[in-house]
């Protein structure tokens, strides 16, 4: 049997493999499920899809305990590595890195959401000692929002992107994550200047997968855009049964029910 640190070998491992990391992340069981069937080798969880589900909004909304139980409920019901959005870390991170081994996950995504780059660093640093010490060298993605919030002047968010996720390397992360960035040019220019496995989150706009990895990306997740358009498909349905009475939109694509049940039958 495969233990906790041995799936986080594996899964850090994949970050240097040849073929690009893709990630659907999942918000419940059902979705990593899915996912896993599929034939993906690890899954990534969503904070925005997971807390939604258990009615919150995301931005750290939704308290530790609860993000935490929901992701050991995923990776209870799976055999690939499943790491955990755990947004900026929900205050104590050292007592959310414990919850984190805790779940039986083996990595997060950590993010600085534009804040300071000192103090992202030392939770970072403090994600891999807590890590170490209850025996799982926990995978950290580590980002900066400084894209996707559009934050500061546009002419050096390049440059000051990149120092922060240097730093974050010196840290201790094994993997850097830039959201909001979606053209080519600047794609390459992070794998250029950087040098280590980058993870691009694909949006409108984002190059395919293939194209993705050509130009050096390691990991590409999709956020909560999976959660998003399921969530699309149910009030697409839901508008159909209210307004023109039909059942159309509802039956097509839907997984039989047998077949959804025996994803979770051991």
């Amino acid at each position: 049997m495969v233990t906790q640190a041995e799936r986080a070998e594996v899964f850090r491992a994949l970050h240097r493999a040849p073929a690009i990391l893709v990630l659907p992340n999942a918000w419940d069981c059902a979705s990593a499920r899915i996912v896993e069937e599929a034939g993906f080798p690890g899954i990534a969880t969503t904070s925005a899809g997971v807390a939604n589900a258990l009615g919150y909004p995301d931005g750290e909304r939704i308290p530790a305990a609860e993000m935490l139980a929901a992701v050991a409920r995923i990776a209870g019901c799976v055999r690939v590595p499943v790491s955990a959005d755990l947004e900026g870390g929900y205050q104590d991170i050292a007592a959310t890195a414990a919850g984190l081994v805790a779940s039986g996950a083996i990595g997060l995504n950590l993010e600085d959401a534009g804040g300071d780059a000192a103090q992202h660093g030392a939770r970072i640093a403090t994600v891999r000692r807590v890590g170490r010490e209850l025996g799982v060298n926990l995978v950290i993605n580590a980002r900066t929002d400084l894209y996707l919030d559009r934050i500061g002047d546009p002419a050096s968010r390049f440059d000051r992107a990149c120092e922060r996720l240097l730093a974050y390397i010196d840290a201790g992360a094994d993997c850097v994550f830039v959201p909001g960035v979606t053209d080519e040019d600047t794609i390459r220019r992070f794998v250029e200047t950087l040098r280590f496995p980058l993870n691009i989150l694909a949006a409108a706009g984002t190059p395919p997968i293939r194209r993705l990895q050509e130009l050096g990306v390691a990991r590409v997740s999709v956020g909560s855009a999976l959660a998003r358009a399921a969530l699309g498909l149910t009030r697409r349905i839901a508008q159909e049964l209210k307004t023109g009475g039909a059942y159309d939109t509802m039956l097509q694509g839907a997984i039989p029910y047998a077949e959804l049940n025996r994803l979770f039958e051991k």
